[in-house]
């Protein structure tokens, strides 16, 4: 999808990219090879052509933290085909308070498609060994995450660093006039998560904590269960939506026509 977007230049919104894939403009090459584009001016189309030269190298050498720059967080989703494999899911959970009210942070779980691992409270959870479980990741996932569990992360653990692309799927479901918690997206969508946390919230999460400090080994094992259901069912969920978000842009449709009408030449 990123090599077909447009709306990673300054002043092209989703209404003009669409215009372009109109004219069969459909990916980077496709632009820098038109002598003139409508409603572009030569000099505006000059500064693109060299942007989109910039932006073909840096997805080249895997760049992710170039795109996280330049491009507007609700536009992230758009790199997700071409980082899926590195990328990273992340959840947290908490103690039920907010930073600074005795909040704090009680198991980060990280899942990358292959490996789930966790950070604990007490345990291994730390700046340092948060940055270092992040390293050499090119996406993150998350639901809500940019909301509640980043920023919750950045002011717990100061110098704590996520500099790549952030596919949030609470806002990509939104996009799609989906709404809801991440429990209800995978009922809408035939996810399945383990019989023995099945029905837990975050609520029942705060009080596995509050019993695994008293000792309870068995309440620790099913917070991390609850937790590692909830990091890996999001890259499944990711698949889903970043299809969906895919076919809502129309995209598609243009590659469609552009090969009838090539195929009749």
């Amino acid at each position: 999808m990123i090599r077909h977007t447009f709306s990673l230049l300054n002043g092209i919104g989703e209404k003009l990219e669409r215009h372009i894939w109109r004219k069969g403009i459909l990916a980077w090459d496709d632009f820098c090879n038109c002598r003139e584009i409508d409603g572009i001016s030569p000099e505006r189309k000059s500064i693109y052509d060299n942007q989109l030269m910039q932006s073909s190298m840096e997805l080249g050498i895997g760049n992710a933290e170039y795109f996280a720059r330049i491009m507007k967080r609700r536009e992230h989703w758009r790199l997700f085909d071409v980082f899926k494999d590195g990328a990273v899911c992340l959840d947290i959970e908490t103690n039920g308070f907010q930073p600074g009210q005795g909040g704090y942070v009680t198991v980060v779980g990280l899942y990358d498609g292959h490996d789930w691992r966790c950070l604990v409270r007490g345990e291994n959870l730390t700046t340092e060994n948060l940055n270092r479980a992040l390293s050499g990741y090119k996406c993150l996932i998350t639901f809500y995450g940019a909301v509640f569990d980043i920023p919750f992360l950045l002011r717990s653990f100061p110098g704590v660093r996520f500099d790549i692309p952030h596919f949030d799927l609470c806002f990509a479901a939104r996009r799609l006039k989906i709404n809801g918690g991440l429990k209800k997206l995978e009922a809408i969508f035939g996810i399945e998560r383990d019989d023995s946390v099945k029905g837990m919230d975050g609520y029942a999460a705060v009080k596995l904590w509050e019993q695994a400090k008293r000792g309870s080994s068995e309440a620790r094992e099913l917070l991390l269960m609850y937790n590692r259901e909830d990091t890996m069912n999001l890259l499944e969920l990711a698949d889903i939506l970043y299809q969906k978000l895919k076919i809502s842009t129309g995209i598609e449709e243009y590659i469609s026509k552009e090969l009838s009408v090539t195929s009749k030449r």
